[in-house]
């Protein structure tokens, strides 16, 4: 039986029309709703609480353009519904339908490299690995 490790940067990518464009050094990703409160007339609490949409916010950290995505002239900031692709050991997380909200540079105006990304996704889902 093999045995996997914690993700490493390889495990963790932006991914676009199916091609590997990108990959992360660490991230943290953030979940949220927006819920509703049910109130009835007479009642001092609220009866229900109404599911609302998620949110799925990500901050991204040290992402190196694949050599791939350098030669085809990749740029960051025209990036426009990718996924986000997270293997961990017993499954894959997919965030997908993504745009930045924000992106931070430091260094060399020219690198293929992004210090810190903030993106949205509109989708998360999990697979079995």
């Amino acid at each position: 039986m093999e045995t996997k490790g914690f993700p490493t940067s390889a495990d963790i990518y932006l991914e676009l029309d199916g091609r590997k464009i990108a990959v992360v050094q660490s991230y943290t990703a953030r979940a949220s709703k927006s819920s509703q409160s049910v109130e009835a007339f007479g009642e001092s609490e609220p009866v229900a609480t109404i599911e609302g949409q998620k949110k799925y916010t990500l901050e991204l950290t040290r992402l190196y353009a694949t050599e791939d995505a350098v030669m085809d002239g990749i740029n960051f900031y025209e990036l426009r519904d990718f996924s986000l692709v997270i293997c961990k050991p017993d499954r894959k997380v997919i965030y997908s339908g993504c745009q930045w909200s924000a992106i931070q540079e430091e260094g060399q105006l020219n690198a293929m490299v992004a210090e810190r990304v903030t993106v949205v996704a509109s989708k998360r889902i999990e697979t079995t690995a």
